[in-house]
This record gives structure tokens, sequence and C-alpha cells, in this order.
């Protein structure tokens, strides 16, 4: 049963950093794109960014510049570095998997296949 297991979550003040990891188990991680949702508490959950098995990134456009999306393939990994957050980041962080092969939009959440249990990101005011 494929596992993805998210970290890194936690309180932080307006204009700090925090970086979620997720861990990826029981499916070959090179072949598939890799990203990361998030839902705030009454909102729908959206896309934040995404890493495909080639390497290629998106974002969604509010967030480039500040979110970094990174995969490492060795560890069966992916990562989302945060920087700058505001009180609006605040919100559930999913990771997500989807095969390669897959070429439905990223950014839609009916896109992906696996899904984690989510990790909390609270940014302060």
């Amino acid at each position: 049963q494929v596992q993805l297991v998210e970290s890194g979550g936690g309180l932080v003040q307006h204009g700090g950093s925090l970086r979620l990891s997720c861990a990826t188990s029981r499916l070959t991680f090179s072949n598939y794109d890799m990203g990361w949702f998030r839902q705030a508490p009454g909102k729908e959950r959206e896309s934040v960014a995404a890493i495909d098995w080639t390497g290629n990134t998106h974002y969604a456009d509010s967030l480039k510049g500040r979110f970094t999306i990174s995969r490492d393939n060795a560890k069966n990994m992916v990562y989302l570095q945060m920087n700058s957050l505001k009180s609006k980041d605040t919100a559930v962080y999913h990771c997500a998997a989807k095969y390669k092969t897959r070429t439905t939009s990223w950014a839609t959440p009916t896109s992906w296949d696996y899904w984690g249990q989510g990790t909390q990101v609270t940014v302060s005011s």
C-alpha cells in the first residue's frame, strides 16, 4: 500500500520560513510526479506546487518566488521550502503523487493518485 507521510509543519511567525517534507513508500518514486496542495478551514483544496518525474516544476502564480519544491529520488522524498510566510498561508498541507503518464492538469486535485494525511502550518500575525 502506497504511503505518503508529511512532516515539518508547525507554528511560525509572519515572515518566517518552514520546510515541509514528504516521505513516500511502496511506489517507484522516480516514476511519479509529486505535488503539494493546501486546504484552509472552510475552503477548497488548492494547488501549491508540483515537480514532475523529470524535475520540471510548477507553482501557483500567487506563490512564485516564496515557495520552492524539490525532490530527492535517492531518498524517495519531496520537499517544500516556504519563505516569507503570511497569515493566509495557514492551512493543512498535503503531499500528493501521480504516475508520470497521467497528463491531466497538475493543479487539479482529482489528477492525483495518492495523498498524504497532511501537516498543519499556522502562521501567526
